[in-house]
């Protein structure tokens, strides 16, 4: 739909308000006499009660009132201080009486005045009231342990070869009697008490109840529902399509391909720009200079190599075996243990040793029976032909009338049938139509003046 939404611009005035000059505000004018429908919903307002209200409550009606007694008052006596003297006097003072407590001495020295004509006394308190005494050192009475070495090879025993005697353990006696099944030298009775008092009784034949034969019923089957025995519709025409036939709208005036953007932006001539040309390289004359500073002004050293620390070990070789005994494997030697079997309880059902047969009770005592399958009752899904031709007539198609497709006059700077009129504040211009008609598709007038933006 054509519409001009745009604000006034500065060239006519200043104004706020937007145009809201439409199309369909042009064609269609509002009704000022017609007030919209009026609402049959009722308002959600509280509802007063129009009954009195009864004032019994379920306090007044279970509590009764009872007389309230005030609470006598008692009236407070009038103090009277007694006579005679307060006695101040308690058990701390009558128990313990005060003692005559003399001054207590000072420790202190006194100060000690320098005159500053004699000589200065560089002695300090510690070294004139504590001097050393002359005592004589005590000698130790440690005896030396000079250290011999031993003559034989490993010669030295330990301290827990010395304190430690081996002894040979003695295992305790186990009094645990043995897992051992004791078997019975009596045979092996099989009788249970659900063999002995169990009585086998006759099982009596069972019933079979006789299957029912199927009757179908006599009466034809009626496939009405509810909605098709009391709802069968309201009589009346067959609706037509109201649809427009998709007819092409052709003209024969020539497609003009100049858009608003390709007339009002014209390309510009835009020249290329410069390329410039990259210099060739040329290596400078002469040879290239390697030596740095450091290669001029470094002095070699004659430096000689660091001796190594590490004293040179004599690669002296034995060829005779390496004795690996030591005082632990002479004298600790592992003792002859044997691991005890494991006590096995034997089994007291022999296994079979015969062939296995694979019939369990399941494939002994089963017996297939032939199975019938159930008989369907549902009607078969046929179509039905019928002779008669197909209406295909619709209340669209029957009712629908077609309206001519128009162009909206605003499209063309000068519309044709319409004499300029005048332009306003915001920006349009009005065209006055020269002759005004109907249109016979619609009932609608045309309207008498058009706004177009320029």
């Amino acid at each position: 739909r054509h519409r001009c939404p745009h604000k006034p611009t500065r060239i006519y005035d200043n104004g706020q308000q937007p145009c809201l000059t439409t199309e369909y505000v042009e064609k269609y004018p509002k009704y000022s006499n017609i007030s919209p429908p009026r609402s049959l919903k009722p308002k959600q307002e509280y509802q007063v009660h129009r009954g009195k209200m009864e004032g019994i409550t379920t306090s007044k009606s279970d509590y009764l009132p009872y007389d309230i007694v005030k609470r006598p008052f008692r009236v407070q006596e009038e103090h009277k201080p007694k006579t005679g003297k307060i006695e101040l006097g308690t058990t701390y003072q009558k128990d313990y009486n005060a003692h005559k407590i003399q001054p207590v001495t000072l420790v202190r020295p006194l100060e000690r005045k320098h005159t500053t004509g004699g000589k200065l006394d560089t002695i300090p308190t510690y070294q004139d009231d504590y001097r050393s005494w002359e005592v004589q050192r005590r000698e130790p009475s440690k005896v030396e342990h000079i250290y011999h070495p031993p003559t034989e090879k490993f010669g030295n025993s330990t301290t827990f070869q010395d304190d430690f005697v081996p002894r040979e353990l003695n295992p305790r006696q186990s009094f645990k009697p043995p897992c051992v099944a004791k078997l019975s030298d009596v045979p092996f009775d099989s009788t249970t008490s659900h063999r002995t008092s169990y009585i086998a009784h006759q099982l009596e034949p069972k019933f079979i109840r006789s299957k029912e034969e199927y009757k179908p019923s006599n009466q034809p089957f009626e496939d009405l529902t509810t909605h098709r025995n009391d709802f069968q519709g309201l009589p009346g025409q067959l609706a037509k399509s109201c649809k427009p036939e998709n007819a092409k709208v052709g003209s024969n005036a020539h497609f003009n391909g100049v858009t608003e953007f390709q007339d009002r932006f014209q390309p510009w001539l835009v020249s290329l720009p410069e390329v410039r040309k990259t210099k060739e390289y040329v290596p400078p004359p002469g040879n290239m200079d390697f030596n740095s500073t450091s290669h001029l002004d470094y002095v070699k050293h004659e430096i000689s190599p660091a001796v190594p620390i590490r004293p040179v070990s004599n690669g002296r070789r034995i060829n005779a075996p390496f004795q690996g005994n030591t005082t632990t494997k002479e004298d600790f030697k592992a003792w002859g243990s044997c691991r005890q079997e494991i006590t096995k309880k034997q089994q007291e059902i022999p296994k079979p040793t015969g062939r296995f047969y694979d019939l369990t009770t399941f494939k002994s005592h089963y017996i297939p029976h032939r199975i019938i399958p159930a008989q369907s009752f549902k009607p078969v899904h046929a179509i039905v032909p019928n002779s008669a031709p197909f209406q295909g007539e619709t209340m669209y198609r029957t009712e629908y009338i077609p309206k001519k497709q128009e162009t909206c006059p605003a499209n063309y700077p000068s519309p044709p049938g319409y004499v300029y009129v005048n332009t306003d504040s915001q920006g349009h211009k009005f065209f006055r139509q020269l002759t005004p008609e109907f249109s016979e598709s619609n009932s609608n007038p045309i309207p008498k003046e058009v706004a177009v933006l320029s």
